[in-house]
């Protein structure tokens, strides 16, 4: 395992011949912040996806005792990332280990990615738990397997989770994954992680997103993409319904922020998007379907204004 030291000297290694700390040039007309990026091993490939990407700020997300590494990649470019944590929710000391994190500077809890159900005593500890220590958390919904014995997670969204958004006003949800971006459609049934076709009018997703001011939605991963790819006269007026409450992301595990190595971890249902970034396919969608104003908000102004940083 690479050592805090042997970390940093990596990345301030790699940092000149990726442009230095400096932001990629600006090739999206705004500044860009990436809300759904994971914490990379490779201290090199951080950087490489941002500035492949055009991507000014990300938000690495991790898990458990990656303090150490956040560190040394924020030493090493110096105001280009903030970061969540989250720990296994099931562990009896996670409520503990997940409020040192926040003191240790996480501004949030995610991805909370469990197989636990969405109304379950395990999640339920930590939605309290983030409204106590006012921090957003990001939480996968997910019902269909990718891949045969996976397992879902963080069930019932469609069925349960407006009685959590009522349960808990004051703790600020952000969805993300499957479940969550199908049921923009009123006609999902939990038969495909990433149905297809023209979206039906009053799906779960929209109507919870209006009616709940403690809800937020992260555009990232296939999922993401999927549900504002299918009906271009839906994702225009959802977008512009929404956009205050919408915040883009990439979920991206390509490597160079073109679209190479894997995509999407190698998820056999995601492979639309093979050889292709994920940032970049949202980013391109979001530009061709927004106006500046809006474009800027879901890239940039929103997340700012969740996180209370200056923008």
């Amino acid at each position: 395992m690479i050592n805090r030291r042997e970390f940093l000297e990596t990345v301030a290694a790699v940092v000149p011949a990726l442009g230095g700390q400096g932001t990629p040039a600006n090739e999206w007309g705004a500044r860009v912040f990436d809300l759904h990026f994971h914490l990379r091993p490779q201290p090199a490939a951080n950087l490489a996806h941002l500035d492949g990407a055009g991507v000014t700020k990300a938000n690495l997300l991790t898990r458990g005792a990656a303090l150490e590494q956040v560190k040394a990649l924020e030493a090493a470019a110096a105001g280009r990332f903030t970061w969540f944590n989250s720990y296994d929710v099931t562990k009896p000391d996670a409520e503990q280990v997940l409020t040192q994190s926040i003191k240790d500077g996480a501004q949030g809890f995610g991805e909370m990615k469990f197989h636990v159900a969405a109304d379950g005593p395990e999640l339920r500890r930590m939605y309290a738990l983030a409204a106590d220590l006012r921090v957003p958390l990001l939480i996968h919904f997910q019902e269909v397997d990718h891949f045969p014995n996976e397992g879902t997670w963080s069930t019932g969204y469609a069925n349960t989770f407006e009685s959590i958004l009522k349960a808990y006003p004051r703790t600020t949800f952000i969805g993300h994954a499957d479940a969550f971006w199908a049921n923009v459609s009123a006609d999902y049934q939990n038969e495909a992680a990433y149905p297809t076709g023209p979206i039906k009018r009053g799906g779960v997703t929209d109507k919870l997103l209006s009616d709940y001011v403690n809800l937020f939605g992260d555009l990232s991963a296939n999922s993401g993409n999927n549900a504002t790819s299918r009906d271009a006269a839906f994702t225009a007026d959802f977008l512009k319904r929404h956009q205050d409450k919408l915040f883009f992301g990439s979920d991206c595990s390509c490597t160079d922020g073109h679209g190479g190595g894997v995509s999407q971890n190698n998820n056999p249902t995601a492979a639309r998007m093979a050889g292709k970034c994920v940032a970049r396919e949202t980013l391109s969608l979001l530009k061709r379907t927004t106006g500046a104003d809006v474009f800027q908000k879901i890239v940039w102004g929103n997340a700012h204004k969740l996180l209370r940083i200056p923008a």
